[in-house]
């Protein structure tokens, strides 16, 4: 098992490549249920599954599934992580959306291969019950209703797509970037929380020390 911090995994086995890392989020909260941060390609309900069961998690006790974004290495296995777990789905309002197809997201990246109504639709600066506190934080740029999730009494960021890391914590590629500039500015916004941790989706993560690795990105941005 993966326990990168105190109660939080980071999932086994879901990355499709080694060139390709991606990090779905178990936090586990026995009292209230656990949390899943995104849910990975389609197919990554089969890794998932197999995590949960390695670390005595019974499907039914992930209650919270936290999407960050709409592109489909994030919510590919959402529908079938709906169907095994009966959890919630939150996700921002705007990229709720997108993520039940209505309209079809045209913007870079894919969209689900199969949309879905996500359960509770979130605003800026939202306080979810999911991992005893997450607030949520829209951070657009990547996508137009990206958010972050951040746990403030530990300064943990979940920060999906924002950042990348490379090996090194920088932005998302503009070649995989909806608008740019609006990436910098949450990125920014980020840096203001001061995250001991960041949590990232794609590269890292980097569970301790982050604070100074953002200070360090944001001149060169």
């Amino acid at each position: 098992m993966t326990e990168i911090l105190p109660g939080i995994h980071q999932i086994e086995n879901i990355d499709p490549s080694p060139e390709f890392t991606t990090h779905v989020y178990l936090l586990k909260n026995p009292k209230n249920g656990h949390t899943l941060i995104d849910s990975g390609l389609p197919g990554s309900e089969k890794a998932i599954l197999a995590h949960l069961d390695r670390i005595g998690v019974r499907p039914h006790e992930v209650t919270s599934i936290v999407v960050t974004h709409l592109h489909n290495d994030h919510t590919g296995s959402l529908v079938a992580l709906k169907r095994l777990t009966g959890a919630t789905i939150y996700a921002h309002w705007l990229e709720a959306a997108f993520i039940a197809g209505h309209p079809r997201y045209d913007g870079r990246g894919m969209p689900p291969d199969h949309p879905i109504d996500v359960d509770v639709r979130l605003r800026d600066g939202e306080l979810l019950p999911a991992a005893g506190g997450l607030v949520a934080y829209h951070t657009p740029g990547h996508t137009p209703g990206h958010t972050a999730y951040y746990l403030p009494e530990r300064r943990i960021l979940f920060s999906g797509d924002l950042f990348f890391g490379t090996p090194a914590l920088a932005l998302t590629p503009p070649e995989y970037t909806h608008h740019i500039q609006s990436a910098q500015i949450s990125a920014r916004r980020i840096h203001e929380l001061r995250p001991e941790a960041i949590l990232s989706y794609h590269g890292g993560p980097f569970p301790k020390g982050a604070g100074p690795l953002l200070a360090q990105l944001l001149p060169r941005m």
